[in-house]
């Protein structure tokens, strides 16, 4: 029998690349294939021949079982067809452009094949498109368990935390804004963007309300820089690690042109709210806070079918990392 393969291609944010990343390995556990992360032309980098995984993330061989192809390595691989989904068995030339439409229907079509727990007779299958919500939560929590950041990334992360959270309980705030770009399924959450910021305000509150068994620090990590000025002005203790924001409505926080600090930067807040006592998540659609929303004992987010509602939900110990 060939090789068989899922290609996880991603170029977004760190949230959406992993969740993907779980969905695209639950799929090739299943199926016995191997599974290559492919994640040339990420936002965080600008160089489009590099594959960012190997930059960011420690080099591994597998994922509980399941072979693994992470490193620039993807440049010269030829994948076996035929393809799934279908588009991709065109000719190369003609794969370079692929219009939002195609995308969407590609995220349905992996939808409905790894949601049908069957096989596909495709040698390669090909997720290049959003796979938040395809996986269970086990999936999700074996994959970020198995991959780990660069050292240097880790040793940043342990610095600020012993220097600014030790000896305390930590709420983690975290507010995905969008600050211009478009943010599809988070929308409803700032159709008023006035009452979404007394929303936080609210949920900052009341998770200072609830017991704590050390002093309480507040983390915040946003990328407005509206919001930060915003939630300052009404807690003044909270902390934030200085990164450089963009202008008022002048779209998504990290870019190419910042070259790999943007992701540098950008994990380092992803696992220091992993690191948090109690996580605010707004909007709790935001892929960026799913790490934490997995692994921190405690978190404070809106309802998804009433995004005015809080709710608070306590992680079972067997879920949380053991310290």
């Amino acid at each position: 029998m060939k090789d068989r393969f899922v290609v996880s291609r991603r170029r977004t944010g760190f949230g959406d690349c992993l969740w993907s990343l779980a969905a695209a390995w639950s799929y090739a556990q299943r199926t016995g294939r191997t599974l290559a992360v492919d994640w040339r032309g990420s936002c965080y980098l600008d160089e489009p021949l590099t594959n960012a995984f190997p930059v960011f993330f420690e080099p591994i061989q597998d994922i509980a079982g399941v072979p693994v192809i992470c490193d620039d390595r993807i440049n010269q691989l030829s994948f076996p067809g035929p393809f799934f989904p279908p588009w991709w068995n065109k000719p190369s030339i003609d794969c370079v452009y692929r219009p939002d439409e195609q995308i969407f229907r590609e995220r349905d079509e992996l939808r409905e094949l790894f949601e049908g727990q069957g096989d596909n007779e495709a040698n390669t299958v090909v997720c290049d498109a959003c796979l938040m919500w395809r996986c269970g939560e086990d999936a999700e929590r074996q994959v970020f368990q198995s991959i780990k950041p660069r050292p240097e990334i880790v040793s940043r992360i342990e610095a600020i935390y012993q220097e600014h959270f030790k000896g305390n309980s930590i709420i983690g705030v975290h507010v995905r804004h969008g600050n211009g770009e478009d943010i599809m399924e988070h929308a409803p959450y700032w159709a008023d963007s006035e009452l979404a910021l007394r929303q936080v305000c609210t949920a900052i509150h009341k998770a200072k309300a609830l017991p704590h068994p050390k002093p309480v620090r507040v983390l915040l990590c946003t990328d407005s820089a509206q919001v930060l000025n915003e939630l300052s002005g009404v807690f003044p203790d909270l902390f934030t690690i200085p990164k450089r924001l963009q202008a008022d409505r002048a779209g998504p926080l990290h870019s190419a042109a910042l070259g790999a600090d943007g992701g540098f930067s950008a994990l380092v807040e992803m696992y220091l709210l992993g690191r948090c006592d109690t996580v605010i998540r707004f909007p709790p659609t935001s892929a960026f806070s799913r790490y934490a929303r997995l692994f921190v004992p405690r978190v404070v987010e809106f309802d998804l079918n009433d995004p005015g509602r809080l709710i608070v939900i306590d992680n079972p110990s067997e879920h949380l990392p053991i310290s």
